[in-house]
């Protein structure tokens, strides 16, 4: 199993905190994404890649790098300062 964890904007439009995903295998960011997307059109809009950045255990990494089972993985929208 691996937690999810939403941030900032994406935490609010998906009315979300975190959730457990159980995982069977290791599987890729792209994966996880594109599975949390199919929960309704909300989760779709609000995932797509080039809105969203990702953490695996308080890392920054990309799509196509690997989750493992007990993996923590945060979802948040690009950040700005100014």
């Amino acid at each position: 199993m691996i937690k999810v964890k939403f941030f900032a904007q994406l935490r609010e439009r998906l009315n979300c905190s975190e959730l457990n995903v159980d995982l069977n295998s290791s599987v890729t960011v792209d994966w996880l994404v594109k599975q949390l997307s199919e929960t309704d059109q909300n989760w779709a809009d609000s995932l797509k890649k080039d809105t969203v950045l990702v953490a695996v255990n308080q890392t920054l990494c990309g799509f196509n790098d690997q989750i493992n089972d007990g993996d923590e993985v945060a979802l948040f929208p690009p950040v700005t300062g100014g």
